[in-house]
């Protein structure tokens, strides 16, 4: 079993079938060594978690969607990576939306969600630069989306 596999196994978590595109994009793009990610909403089997954060989403449940988006990413970058994980020098950067209400401000505290999911599969090559934005909305009313940029040998 991989590093990357191993720690997965620890943390719980156990990577989905990647998302296909909802659009005219692809789910990533390589460059050199680096690949960009395309933003990962928070979806998973059981529908994923949908709304305004703030109004119909709680921060826990925001948190929450935020790690479904980390588990999302991890699937593409295996996917990038040819099936292994280890191939992830570092996590470079986190672009993280949240589709906030007007009196919704823990937007940092929700985007956590993602960062502790990339720490947790790399350790300290998942500790990464982040952007964390409230935005009006997301696509199909997801409650958060976020893309990544990472490093790949």
């Amino acid at each position: 079993m991989s590093k990357v596999a191993e720690r997965l196994a620890q943390a719980g978590i156990e990577l989905p079938t990647p998302n296909a595109p909802v659009a005219n994009y692809v789910p990533f793009v390589r460059i050199g060594e680096l690949v960009h990610i395309s933003g990962q909403v928070s979806v998973d089997a059981g529908g994923g978690i949908r709304g305004v954060v703030g109004e119909d989403v709680d921060l826990e449940t925001a948190i929450r969607a935020a790690r479904i988006c980390g588990i999302n990413l991890l699937a593409q970058m295996n996917a990038a990576c040819a099936g292994d994980l280890d191939r992830v020098v570092q996590v470079v950067k986190l672009g993280g939306f949240v589709q906030a209400g007007p009196g919704f401000f823990d937007i940092p505290k929700v985007v956590n969600g993602c960062s502790d999911v990339m720490v947790d599969a790399f350790g300290d090559a998942g500790r990464h630069a982040r952007s964390a934005v409230g935005v009006y909305r997301l696509p199909l009313n997801f409650a958060v989306e976020v893309d990544a940029v990472v490093q790949v040998r």
